[in-house]
């Protein structure tokens, strides 16, 4: 079923995810919004969402939690509770609800789509949309090196705690980060160098080569059609 509904042409899978993104954000319903996360769950669970996958939807959760918690209390509304001099109300209830479906929603569907693409790929599809160059290179590279940049800064980190450093609210702890960010900043400059005079003795021109892509196949458009179309339809069941 998963290999049905999700395109295999990264390029229509791009667009299939734009507009169910878009789709999302516009609902108005708490009701529609979490039986679409509902089902958004029992797809990702069936299709085997990966580990690192579900982790990073962790660090969403923690947002989305944070917004839950405050946003009632800053809501004009008919109060429901109250804590201290501050009282929550069932509008800011509903809102918080209403957002947090429609956050967690949209997360999990970029991860189910697009979270499992290698950076080359994505960047091949985008190429294929035709996106400007500057862009798509600026993303590939990106994230192919941020990867690198925060295993040094964990390896700095490292260093500093076999040293003594421990983490506090003073003057110290404040300077020691700040040697550390400019020492990454210097690196990174210093890789990013290395980097494009490497590029530029391999016959870097100001275009990556990108592999040619092929014609979506049948299963392809029938997977997009579905993803727009359940998209669409949710938008206008929401406005009837």
């Amino acid at each position: 079923m998963a290999r049905l509904v999700v395109p295999q042409d990264l390029r229509l899978r791009l667009v299939a995810a734009f507009v169910v993104v878009i789709a999302l954000s516009q609902l108005q319903s708490l009701t529609l919004a979490a039986t679409v996360l509902g089902v958004l769950v029992l797809f990702a669970l069936a299709g085997g969402l990966e580990a690192g996958l579900a982790r990073r939807l962790w660090h969403v959760e923690g947002l989305v939690a944070l917004l839950v918690v405050t946003l009632p209390f800053t809501e004009e509304g008919t109060p429901v509770f109250s804590f201290g001099p501050l009282a929550a109300s069932a509008q800011g209830l509903i809102h918080a609800g209403l957002l947090a479906c429609k956050i967690t929603a949209a997360a999990l569907a970029l991860m189910v789509l697009l979270g499992a693409l290698e950076p080359a790929r994505l960047g091949a599809a985008l190429h294929g949309l035709r996106v400007p160059e500057k862009l798509v290179r600026l993303l590939v590279i990106c994230v192919r090196y941020l990867a690198i940049l925060r295993a040094e800064a964990r390896r700095g980190h490292e260093a500093m705690r076999a040293r003594g450093f421990r983490a506090r609210s003073n003057r110290h702890t404040w300077r020691s980060y700040g040697y550390l960010i400019a020492m990454l900043l210097v690196r990174a400059l210093e890789r990013a160098q290395r980097v494009e005079d490497a590029m530029l003795c391999r016959g870097f021109n100001g275009r990556l080569p990108h592999a040619d892509l092929k014609r979506p196949c049948a299963r392809d458009w029938l997977g997009f059609a579905l993803l727009t179309g359940l998209a669409v339809a949710t938008l206008v069941g929401d406005r009837a």
